[in-house]
């Protein structure tokens, strides 16, 4: 008898179930290296106010320090945009994390003796500390897979949100037992940690980037058919990195609604607050109250942003960010310390529903090898300009009053992320409509002329 010819039996495929990114030993280590890193951005100013206590530094070598550290964060981000494109991301990271490590024992040895050799070294730091931004936010989609990075995301800014709430008693009881000059030598040892911790990033997109703009070349066809390759310009690949963001319209509108937001309502927390604290309120307890409030807020909204994945990811971020208003409309009109603690809440909370979404919508629809340059630019505009917006809101205060200011900065947090939400690619962060989820496939019926799978015996 001739043999029956036998197909296997279609079974149905389900999404494969992948571990959480937490249990992802590649990711751990870059976490913690981004933990490093921003557990000693925060403790430096920390440090140098306590040396103003201590009479060691006075407050205007203070201001110069923290100003010459912004200098090296702004004159940073933007070359190592480019470089983290156009090299390995985990190298920037490297000598980043070197270069910040190296400045903070610099400037413990200028502590009370040198205060140039102090701005020097502050101005490395800064430096480090802003290659390290777009260089980490690169690497995270290199390292961890398109399903994973909104958990892994939610993961980094929870790590930031930890070491804000902790720091400060941690570094005062250290202060306690150590000196200042250990203190700042145990910041450049959290340096090393971020830069010698992270693995390397995934060969795929290393390749990708390489493909692009390894060794910064470009080819130009000729008219006989050959080709030559010369030399793009740093300011050519940074503008590609400009072009690149153009194509995103969601992307120019929450920049620029983020930058509007960081450069009132922070502006309006870091000045206004602990006037009205003292002035209103008689105390500083409502100052420590709604910063803390404000923390716990913020690792509230990570652990939700941990989980959750809403439709409309990109309009429930723009409102999360709308909510800051909350912070400076709680601060102009007399009300019950309770009202300006639940304010300050709640806006960490908004705060968190904005950045997990803007990071992982970022890594998901820029081009792998221009995330760096694009992310440079996020971060160049939103946290560049908050010194400006810090430095001019205490003058307006002065001349216009504290109540006229803090409706302006609330009004702002409102309004900017509401237009930015009517740029039509912002509901989903994406410039495609959100994709719907494939159905299962399903076991394949047998039509009249094929016959159905049948054992052989």
């Amino acid at each position: 008898m001739p043999t029956e010819s036998v197909r296997p039996a279609a079974r149905e495929t389900r999404p494969e179930k992948r571990p959480s990114v937490l249990l992802d030993s590649t990711f751990l280590r870059l976490w913690s290296g981004a933990t490093a890193s921003g557990l000693a951005t925060w403790a430096l100013p920390f440090v140098l106010g306590l040396a103003v206590l201590d009479r060691t530094l006075t407050a205007t070598g203070l201001g110069l320090l923290l100003a010459a550290r912004t200098v090296g964060f702004l004159a940073a981000v933007p070359v190592a945009g480019v470089l983290a494109d156009r090299y390995s991301r985990r190298g920037v990271v490297l000598w980043a994390g070197l270069a910040a490590g190296a400045a903070a024992p610099l400037i413990a040895v200028g502590l009370g003796c040198s205060l140039a050799l102090m701005a020097v070294a502050a101005v490395l730091a800064g430096a480090g500390q802003g290659a390290c931004r777009p260089a980490f936010q690169a690497l995270t989609a290199e390292v961890v897979d398109a399903d994973r990075r909104q958990q892994a995301n939610a993961a980094m800014t929870l790590a930031v949100r930890v070491t804000t709430l902790t720091g400060p008693s941690l570094t005062a009881l250290l202060a306690l037992f150590l000196s200042l000059r250990t203190l700042l030598v145990g910041i450049g040892l959290l340096w090393l940690v971020a830069a010698l911790v992270p693995g390397p990033g995934s060969a795929d997109a290393a390749g990708s980037a390489d493909a692009a703009g390894s060794a910064g070349l470009e080819v130009v066809s000729g008219t006989q058919n050959t080709a030559r390759t010369r030399r793009v310009s740093f300011l050519g690949e940074f503008a590609d990195g400009l072009r690149e963001a153009r194509r995103h319209p969601w992307f120019l509108s929450g920049l620029a609604a983020l930058t509007a937001v960081i450069a009132t309502g922070y502006s309006a927390t870091g000045v206004a607050l602990p006037l009205v604290s003292r002035d209103a309120y008689g105390t500083e307890a409502v100052l420590a109250g709604a910063l803390t409030a404000y923390t716990a807020g913020a690792l509230a909204g990570a652990l939700l942003m941990g989980r959750w994945r809403p439709c409309s990811q990109g309009w429930i971020a723009l409102a999360g960010l709308a909510a800051y208003g909350l912070a400076p409309l709680s601060l102009v009109f007399p009300t019950h310390p309770a009202a300006v603690l639940a304010a300050y809440a709640v806006a960490g909370i908004g705060i968190e529903l904005f950045n997990v979404p803007w990071f992982t919508a970022t890594q998901r629809e820029v081009e792998p090898d221009k995330l760096a340059r694009v992310s440079s630019l996020d971060f160049l505009l939103s946290y560049g300009l908050a010194p400006l917006g810090l430095a001019l809101i205490a003058p307006a205060i002065a001349t216009f009053g504290a109540r006229e200011i803090l409706l302006v900065c609330a009004l702002t947090c409102f309004v900017a992320p509401a237009a930015a939400a009517l740029v039509p690619s912002a509901r989903h962060f994406s410039r495609s409509p959100r994709p719907r989820p494939r159905p299962r496939p399903r076991p394949r019926k047998a039509s009249g002329s094929e016959q159905p799978p049948q054992d052989v015996p």
